[in-house]
């Protein structure tokens, strides 16, 4: 017998954190380690699981090959697991995710001019919504700097990089996206400087966007965890981490080769990477507020 909350789609789900005031977490993945080590996790503490591939990951794990990774791990564990195709920036590669069975898509044509983004993004949407009405689309808007890596340079983010909250709605209303991922002072990876978010804004876009739509808080590693708890408070109600897992993931896998020169058997080296995400996905699942909601 599945847990409460099996069936529920992910819109569902996100609404549902708004309401509470918490947010979904998302990681992303390209070994089946990680994954694992999510879903372990996930079990122990109460919470459903936002899974992401970026194109380059899932062109490393493969597209189907991901699809059916998670599926197998939701059927078995019994939890709300759904996989997103992360920051896409190709439609043809996002039309194939969702070809292969993604759950959810996230098409990230904001380097593009404003009219190509809406353009692309809507017909991405279109897309997805054909095929299955459940899947949740996300579009993005404004300029995310950064990359999903530490950064040894300080990396300014200017008010004209920002997502305008009127351009917003007025880019909701074109596209039918169903989440939308802002520039509030957000980077990706983790750069020299910390990382500070503009929270007027994010009330502003919160205030301005239907209920409906969830506002994703991209590059979530390496922001404080004060204004991770009060950027969920005011709306944020879908949290991406992913550098900080890989940091934790490179780290103990080098020591444990270092202290183990000898040893070749895979499940004989894991063990301690294993917990090493583990503590990072546990401290940010209760960060953002997801444990015991199933």
């Amino acid at each position: 017998m599945f847990r409460k909350g099996f069936n529920m789609t992910l819109k569902e789900w996100l609404r549902r954190a708004l309401e509470e005031k918490w947010a979904i977490p998302h990681f992303n993945i390209s070994t089946l380690e990680q994954l694992k080590a999510m879903v372990n996790v996930a079990k122990r503490v109460g919470s459903p699981l936002h899974i992401g591939t970026s194109g380059g990951e899932a062109k490393y794990l493969g597209m189907r090959q991901a699809v059916y990774l998670v599926r197998a791990y939701r059927e078995e564990a019994g939890l709300p697991i759904f996989l997103n195709a992360d920051h896409f920036h190709s439609i043809e590669d996002a039309k194939m995710a969702i070809d292969a069975g993604y759950d959810s898509i996230n098409i990230d044509l904001s380097e593009l001019p404003y009219e190509e983004n809406i353009k692309g993004t809507k017909e991405v949407v279109e897309y997805a919504k054909f095929k299955d009405a459940d899947i949740s689309a996300e579009g993005e808007l404004g300029h995310l700097l950064g990359s999903s890596e530490l950064q040894e340079k300080v990396i300014e983010v200017k008010p004209e990089d920002m997502t305008d909250p009127d351009q917003a709605i007025q880019f909701l209303a074109q596209t039918g996206i169903d989440r939308l991922a802002p520039a509030v002072g957000n980077l990706h990876g983790i750069a020299a400087n910390a990382k500070s978010l503009d929270f007027e804004r994010i009330a502003a876009l919160r205030d301005i966007l239907p209920k409906e739509v969830s506002l994703v808080l991209h590059g979530g590693s390496g922001i404080d965890n004060e204004q991770v708890k009060k950027a969920i408070g005011l709306g944020m109600n879908n949290v991406h981490i992913n550098t900080e897992i890989r940091v934790a993931y490179a780290e103990s896998l080098r020591k444990t080769l270092a202290d183990n020169p000898n040893e070749t058997t895979p499940y004989k080296i894991f063990p301690p990477v294993f917990a090493a995400m583990e503590k990072v996905i546990e401290e940010k699942i209760k960060l953002f507020g997801a444990n015991n909601r199933i």
